[in-house]
């Protein structure tokens, strides 16, 4: 028995050069559909303000928006006000692209997808750059240059290095954890479908255990890169030197 696992149905559009002109069809619906899932959410939810009453939908978005602003002005403080709505968006884009592919007859999420990672990693890390750049000029990266300079010099390639491997761990982390969970489901189907006995039959309650399994880490997985993202804004956000 033959199977594959990480092929994806392809677009390929004419007028981009290679590699560009290919795309993964699947990755793309399914995350216009994730982006319309937590659009409308998000939509229904900002719906009850003004507060007319303490009804359930305005407690759930009031406890999402308090716990996420409660984490960034923990970390980044008065600063980091600015960016407790793009936070927001994204944990709640990632928890739904993770959790997406859970759902029957919708597919791979996403982020199984090592482009979509890839994605979001690129563009959080040029939002830091881009936020120390706008509030430090181009001496935002003198941060790379550890104090004092006998010891700031030898370690500079290393700095740099540390900087450019952060949107690589990024994508890898959240790409590895999902990807892990989509294997698990894949292989525990194929015990089933190979009728190995008494192995198969103690095999039907894996895809439960491994759904309640990928839920969790779904979840993990999003708050993660969050989290590290909050992290990562902390020097182009501060007002200390570097």
């Amino acid at each position: 028995m033959h199977e594959s696992i990480g092929d994806h149905p392809l677009w390929h559009i004419s007028f981009m050069p290679a590699p560009f002109n290919t795309v993964h069809a699947d990755t793309v619906v399914i995350t216009w559909i994730g982006m319309a899932i937590v659009l409308i959410a998000v939509g229904i939810l900002a719906r009850a303000h003004p507060v007319t009453n303490l009804s359930k939908r305005y407690t759930f978005m009031e406890l999402i928006v308090t716990a996420i602003s409660a984490q960034v002005d923990t970390i980044l403080g008065k600063n980091g006000v600015p960016f407790v709505p793009f936070i927001i968006s994204l944990f709640m884009f990632i928890f739904v692209l993770n959790e997406i592919g859970l759902f029957p007859f919708v597919g791979k999420s996403p982020t199984a997808d090592v482009n979509t990672t890839a994605a979001l990693a690129i563009f959080a890390i040029l939002l830091v750059q881009g936020v120390g750049i706008a509030r430090k000029g181009l001496g935002y990266f003198g941060h790379l240059v550890v104090r004092p300079l006998g010891l700031g010099i030898p370690l500079l390639p290393i700095m740099i290095i540390d900087e450019l491997a952060r949107p690589v761990t990024l994508a890898m982390r959240l790409f590895g954890n999902i990807f892990a969970g989509e294997v698990l489901l894949f292989v525990v189907a194929a015990v089933i479908a190979a009728h190995l006995g008494i192995i198969s039959t103690l095999a039907n309650a894996g895809p439960i255990v491994i759904y309640g399994f990928n839920l969790i880490i779904g979840a993990i997985q999003a708050l993660v890169f969050t989290l590290l993202t909050i992290a990562y804004l902390i020097t182009p956000t501060s007002d200390e030197p570097h």
